[in-house]
């Protein structure tokens, strides 16, 4: 009787540390997927705010599926979150370094933003990887090349410091 709290709590650790070594898994949870296909769908239909929530709940079920985070970025990057999304991108590549659609992803966010040095570190960054005829490579390039949006064009330092 003495050692059930002990032997609680080393139950309740070894199961923390399963859940966790998991976390590198190649399928979500069967209740996740249907989330992210209920997100994406709500996404394709310009449905930016139910996209986050069916994101955030399948992220919910399954924490250790990585695309998770890709998704979310792309919600937020419709949503005008550049800064957001380039935060879930970057969760995406500490779990997934050699992650394509991260890597692409977050370099089309800092364009948006207007950060285009960085954004062709990551294009570097892909070619090196996949070359430079892979989909991530070629659509970070055409992001380059358009520029960041006409918005920040148009803003002079004074305007960009106001608002912020």
């Amino acid at each position: 009787m003495r050692f059930a709290p002990v032997a609680a709590a080393l139950s309740l650790f070894l199961a923390t540390t399963a859940s966790v070594t998991s976390a590198g898994q190649q399928e979500p949870e069967p209740r996740a997927a249907m989330l992210i296909a209920q997100g994406q769908a709500s996404l394709a239909a310009g449905e930016v705010q139910a996209a986050i929530d069916a994101f955030e709940a399948a992220l919910v079920v399954d924490p250790g599926y990585t695309p998770i985070f890709i998704n979310l970025a792309e919600a937020a990057r419709q949503d005008g979150l550049q800064g957001k999304a380039i935060r879930y991108y970057r969760e995406a590549l500490l779990r997934d370094p050699g992650n394509f659609a991260a890597i692409s992803g977050e370099g089309e966010a800092l364009v948006e933003k207007g950060a285009v040095e960085k954004a062709q570190r990551n294009l570097a960054r892909l070619e090196s990887l996949c070359g430079s005829t892979c989909p991530e490579t070629l659509a970070l390039q055409a992001s380059i090349t358009a520029g960041p949006p006409a918005r920040l064009a148009a803003e002079t330092p004074e305007d960009g410091a106001a608002s912020n």
